[in-house]
């Protein structure tokens, strides 16, 4: 069975070609998880008050805080997979 890296790494190319597009939510979850499994907890500047999207992907991410980097991967994968995506298991 491939590591956690590359089965996240492997999940993150997978989305982009899901079966279907997910909705809004689902797609929040998506970039906050893979933020979470790259970057680590959210940081630097919010974004501005106009922009919507921007606030919506940071609120998303920011709620994640304390998360460990495995744990958002694994749940990055489960989520993929769910969705139909291949991620390698």
């Amino acid at each position: 069975m491939p590591d956690l890296h590359s089965r996240f790494e492997k999940a993150s190319l997978a989305a982009r070609n899901l079966p279907q597009k997910p909705d809004d939510e689902t797609m929040l979850q998506l970039y906050a998880l893979y933020k979470q499994a790259s970057v680590g907890d959210a940081g630097g500047d919010k974004p501005g008050l106009f922009d919507f999207v921007g606030q919506a992907k940071y609120s998303a991410w920011e709620k994640l805080a304390g998360m460990p980097p495995e744990d958002a991967r694994q749940a990055y994968i489960d989520l993929v997979a769910s969705l139909g995506g291949d991620t390698g298991d």
